[in-house]
């Protein structure tokens, strides 16, 4: 992707490749008792990569602000978009079917994560509970010099991106471990005052 810009056929290739992809994560049956027809992918990265672009060219239209500047996007912004199915009609004209309905994956395009998210520098704490919903996630790296375009590092190094968003990522899971256990031990400690209040000794 050059100058944060999405060439139609990379678009397609993309959303051909997700659809392919998806065909596994929408088979999973969900807890109320049906197959679900939508997944929802996260689009998550450093500030000023071009997560907003790639969300706007998956869409074909401009819903996200693409900005010069880290953080120009607060709300989420969500897109449902078709997946391309080629056998879908033909499947539907051989079942005789009056509608047919492709699956789609709902886009979600949040801020970038800045360093320090999982202890809710720049709003991390909001944008990881936004991802924490979705299906899936789409990590975009940029790899292109551009010198309008500041890197939130003044260099760009796309390795060194990657692995700063996963460390986040893993600092946050962590830190949502840490928080479950510490309320089981406060759920077990107070059921074991209450048996003893209830049961005590002889």
């Amino acid at each position: 992707m050059g100058q944060m810009g999405c060439s139609s056929a990379f678009v397609q290739h993309l959303l051909l490749s997700l659809g392919l992809f998806c065909c596994f994560l929408l088979g999973r049956v969900e807890s109320y008792g049906h197959i679900s027809m939508k997944i929802r992918v996260g689009i998550l990265g450093l500030p000023n990569v071009g997560k907003s672009t790639l969300f706007n060219a998956l869409a074909k239209k401009s819903i996200a602000e693409a900005a010069n500047y880290p953080f120009c996007t607060i709300e989420p912004n969500i897109a449902p978009i078709p997946i391309p199915d080629p056998y879908l009609s033909k499947l539907g004209a051989l079942a005789g079917s009056t509608r047919v309905v492709p699956a789609t994956i709902e886009w979600v395009d949040v801020a970038g994560l800045a360093r320090g998210a999982h202890r809710g520098e720049g709003l991390g704490n909001k944008f990881l509970a936004t991802l924490r919903e979705c299906d899936a996630l789409c990590h975009v790296v940029r790899a292109f010099e551009d010198p309008d375009v500041a890197h939130v590092d003044g260099q760009v190094d796309p390795a060194a991106d990657a692995e700063a968003i996963n460390l986040e990522l893993l600092l946050a899971d962590l830190a949502h471990v840490e928080r479950r256990l510490s309320r089981a031990d406060c759920a077990g400690a107070e059921r074991a005052a209450l048996q003893a209040r209830v049961f005590p000794p002889p």
